[in-house]
């Protein structure tokens, strides 16, 4: 068996410099600076240059289901809360490949086989580019269609007292 040199054995060897090439009867290359190593991407990595790409295309009035986006909107108000970039999506994340599903509120008007095409290939191209992951698959469900007479957010009123006065606390 060859000897292979580890830290410790390089610094001790007789000259004092480390030995910058493999030992004498080594077969093969040394590894290349991006071999030696390996990063791993956290799910909501994905989810946020998902999210950010889906919004770039025009026609997407909000990422998320209903119910997604009432938490969302509520986390929003509250103070030191932090909007999320990666509402309304899910991601799986491999060593070498993730899988993407989206949910989408579409703007009323918009062809919307046309505008999955292009969230699609917008979030591909994405994901691939910043990650070097290779996306198999971005799965898209357009959940709602937003109208242009319909408030932003519902909201429930409260009643306003008739007297003026602050109701009581109980």
């Amino acid at each position: 068996m060859p000897d292979t040199p580890t830290p410790a054995t390089l610094h001790k060897n007789a000259g004092g410099t480390p030995n910058p090439g493999p030992p004498p009867g080594a077969t093969g290359a040394a590894k290349a600076a991006g071999e030696r190593g390996r990063t791993a991407l956290a799910v909501g990595v994905v989810e946020k240059i998902a999210g950010m790409a889906a919004r770039e295309v025009s026609g997407i009035h909000a990422l998320g289901s209903g119910l997604a986006r009432t938490f969302g909107a509520m986390r929003d108000r509250v103070p030191g809360g932090k909007s999320s970039i990666g509402r309304g999506i899910k991601a799986e994340v491999g060593e070498k490949q993730t899988a993407i599903d989206i949910a989408l509120v579409v703007e009323y008007g918009v062809v919307i086989p046309e505008l999955a095409r292009q969230v699609r290939e917008n979030i591909i191209n994405a994901v691939e580019r910043m990650t070097g992951l290779e996306v198999v698959e971005v799965n898209i469900a357009v959940n709602d269609v937003h109208l242009p007479d319909e408030p932003e957010f519902e909201e429930e009123e409260e009643p306003v007292p008739s007297s003026g006065q602050r109701p009581k606390l109980k």
